[in-house]
């Protein structure tokens, strides 16, 4: 369903929502209509409960028709998710049934200019003041972010002291006082979902928006990125994927020297490698979703080190598919660029991929 639903609302207009910048709502509801808003949000609260293994299947056919779409419908489950997961229940009443019919869009609200890598070290304050808390600060490169972009934030928040037991979660609606965005980031890809700041200015936030308890923040942000990082690495798989059948087909029309360039055994050579190397990636995929969605001890490890594989593979195959191309495959006229600009990002959100050696390198270490 996700394959046929890929081949005909995303990939058609994949470009032109690239050239355009355009935000695709409409082919986004669409997409929520199928389930795939709210995918692993259990069917107790609305979603479809599939497992993370199912997820990544969806998000790897979702992202050949458009990686950029397919990323940023995996950021919105991850949001929709953690507020399933960690909310109560008048929570899940306000807004988890809007998101997962995509009437609202969520974003996920960690990374600050001064945090990056280092997200335990974010500053952005939250001030409790009767019933409600007083943001002050910045986040950045916030995916969905702005005036014509995400209605929900799904924000890390600073509520106690330093380090990770010092954050909450907090969520934060469109249209609250001293809540405002930066302009709209000029990003080398991912052209189909709006990226900027979010500036919170005294923002009055209530209280009764405050998931799970004071101090869990960092947990639940964690927690929801080991869904996003698997969710982030079969968009690679799936991008990649594309390029490498859209090679397939160029070189076996592609003439040089009296003969389809295919006939020649160094293209074969690199046909054959770009396969092999991406069903590796897809197959640690699997079995890292596996262990998330059966919380697995080494579940996060496995998790890190899956998606830092298939980002990695994914625009390593897709730079060679449009090798394969020449210099067509330079020019926008052909999708392989688009598709390389889309997953190259892929190997720095959700956390880069320096830090997902660091993170499995910490477990087997001890």
């Amino acid at each position: 369903m996700a394959r046929q639903f890929a081949q005909e609302r995303l990939l058609p207009f994949a470009a032109l929502w690239d050239e355009e910048k355009t935000f695709p709502v409409d082919a986004m509801r669409a997409a929520a209509e199928l389930g795939f808003a709210a995918i692993y949000v259990s069917e107790d609260h609305g979603g479809v409960g599939l497992s993370r293994l199912e997820s990544a299947l969806i998000m790897e056919q979702l992202a050949y028709g458009c990686p950029s779409t397919a990323a940023y419908i995996s950021i919105h489950n991850m949001a929709n998710w953690m507020i399933a997961q960690f909310g109560n229940d008048e929570q899940r009443a306000r807004w988890v049934g809007d998101l997962s019919e995509m009437k609202r869009f969520a974003s996920y609200c960690l990374t600050e200019p001064s945090a990056g890598s280092d997200a335990a070290s974010l500053k952005t304050r939250a001030v409790r003041d009767g019933d409600h808390y007083v943001l002050n600060g910045a986040k950045a490169f916030i995916s969905g972010a702005g005036d014509m972009g995400a209605d929900i934030y799904v924000c890390m928040v600073r509520t106690g002291g330093d380090g990770p037991k010092g954050i909450s979660c907090i969520v934060v609606e469109k249209g609250t006082e001293g809540l405002s965005f930066g302009a709209q980031e000029r990003k080398l890809g991912w052209h189909s979902q709006p990226t900027a700041s979010v500036n919170f200015d005294a923002c009055r936030v209530p209280v009764a928006n405050l998931i799970g308890a004071e101090g869990d923040g960092f947990k639940i942000a964690m927690q929801g990125l080991d869904g996003g990082r698997l969710n982030i690495g079969a968009c690679s798989l799936g991008g990649a994927q594309f390029a490498l059948d859209t090679a397939i087909d160029y070189v076996k029309e592609r003439q040089q020297f009296g003969r389809p360039i295919a006939d020649f055994q160094a293209t074969q050579f690199k046909i054959a490698d770009m396969a092999t190397e991406l069903e590796a990636a897809r197959l640690l995929l699997y079995a890292a979703a596996q262990k998330v969605s059966e919380k697995a001890p080494d579940g996060t490890q496995y998790a890190a080190m899956a998606k830092r594989f298939a980002t990695d593979t994914g625009f390593d195959v897709a730079n060679r598919a449009l090798q394969l191309h020449g210099g067509y495959g330079y020019l926008m006229d052909y999708p392989i660029e688009r598709v390389l600009r889309d997953l190259r990002v892929h190997q720095i959100l959700e956390g880069t991929n320096e830090i997902m050696r660091v993170i499995a390198a910490r477990r087997l270490l001890g």
